[in-house]
């Protein structure tokens, strides 16, 4: 390991890509500190001590929620407009050709993506200012139109400074930017997470923290199990004579990860499960009885553990398939196949291999979305059986973490085997 770690950084482009994305982490911790003026960060943290989704939702987005920072909503905007375009593209059919052309019609959906974060980091921010102000703890100080606009604005252009952030860390090759930008906001909590921990220490708790710790590890594991499994489907090279030259005729393997989503499953299904309960925030002290008992039932039925698990469950399960069928295309690899001249041994060209492809990576995905959905949901049956909430925030975290971790590794090594080939 440390001889690979060398070996990374001794070649100059892999090393100034890792020290460039560092520093764009450093500033988004950086920026994470700036708060905005007029707020009470002392009831602040306060208030989302007490609230259970809040305190979810600041944890991912790196403390920046509890500094009411101008990046205080994350890439939670992004995320709901990439999520809303991926749904689209299932049901637009011009969306959908659009995705099919390639790395132009990627880009056009990129930039669409962006157009939509705009409006929604408006709509977020605004909802997040009512519901700090019609709290009882006096967050929000000297609250004008004037102040409102601007706070709105200013947290806008933060979450697209952070958008653009985790764009340019995506263009160096050594990780997804986004990702990369959630798991340097979990890890960040971390130190003041364990110290917390250890300043709370209860010696009769201790069969509670063994089972955090096993949680733990199983999260791992099972992690580094389903990244690193996938199927060798072989394919034969058929042999092309041109002049005096024969070319083809090799036999290689083309690989099918059990879990190809990675984590995007999980910051979706996390996206999703917040919103129904943070909207109904807003409407717990509503005038209308109907409206604000229709609120508060909602906060208590995502509060109970079995429907909770079994949403939290049912959506990794779910977007699992739909993100993979997004980027596994069996109809594409069949045809690059044909005109390669290769093709799978016992399965016809064209149609009959785009079927198997369909087939084999149906069966992988549905052992890799079931084996996610349980390791996700693992922690949680541990909080709901102990009544300790690290465990339900250290599992999500520990998953995100890890499946971020082995992604970013995968990039850097497919560079370093690139550069070994350039260099031969």
């Amino acid at each position: 390991m440390i001889e690979r770690l060398r070996q990374i950084w001794s070649i100059k482009d892999i090393r100034n890509n890792l020290l460039f994305v560092a520093a764009l982490l450093v500033v988004f911790r950086l920026v994470a500190h700036i708060p905005i003026p007029g707020v009470n960060v002392a009831n602040l943290r306060s208030y989302l001590a007490s609230n259970e989704i809040l305190g979810l939702l600041n944890l991912f987005s790196g403390g920046t929620l509890q500094n009411f920072s101008i990046i205080m909503l994350g890439v939670g905007p992004y995320i709901t407009a990439s999520i809303i375009f991926q749904l689209l593209g299932m049901i637009i059919p011009s969306l959908e050709e659009m995705s099919k052309e390639g790395e132009q019609g990627q880009q056009k959906i990129s930039m669409y993506t962006r157009w939509l974060t705009v409006p929604l980091s408006f709509l977020q921010s605004f909802a997040m200012i009512r519901l700090l102000s019609q709290s009882n703890q006096s967050i929000l100080t000297n609250l004008t139109p004037l102040n409102t606009v601007t706070i709105i604005l200013t947290i806008t252009a933060g979450t697209m400074f952070l958008m653009w952030i985790g764009e340019l860390i995506s263009e160096k090759k050594v990780g997804n930017g986004i990702s990369l930008l959630i798991f340097a906001g979990i890890v960040s909590a971390l130190p003041g997470g364990l110290k917390t921990a250890a300043a709370n220490y209860d010696p009769s708790q201790l069969y509670t923290y063994v089972l955090f710790l096993a949680a733990a590890v199983a999260t791992v594991v099972g992690v580094v199990f389903i990244s690193e499994g996938q199927r060798n489907i072989p394919v034969t090279y058929a042999k092309q004579v041109r002049g005096n030259r024969i070319f083809g005729g090799s036999s290689t393997h083309l690989p099918l990860r059990v879990n190809m989503a990675g984590v995007i499953p999980i910051i979706f299904a996390i996206s999703l499960i917040l919103f129904p309960s943070m909207i109904a925030q807003f409407f717990v002290g509503a005038k209308a009885v109907w409206m604000a008992r229709l609120a508060t039932g909602t906060i208590s039925l995502f509060q109970n553990q079995i429907f909770y698990n079994s949403l939290y469950f049912v959506l990794i399960f779910g977007f699992t398939y739909f993100y993979t069928s997004v980027v596994f295309q069996p109809k594409k690899m069949a045809e690059n196949l044909q005109k390669q001249g290769g093709f799978i041994p016992g399965i016809r060209p064209g149609q009959e291999t785009e079927k198997y492809l369909g087939q084999t990576m149906n069966r992988l995905n549905l052992t890799g979305a079931l084996f996610l959905g349980f390791i996700a949901v693992l922690p949680l049956l541990g909080q709901g059986a102990f009544g300790s909430q690290s465990l339900r925030i250290g599992g999500t975290s520990l998953l995100i973490v890890v499946a971020v971790a082995i992604e970013t590794m995968k990039q850097v090594e497919s560079q370093l085997t690139m550069h070994e080939y350039d260099s031969i």
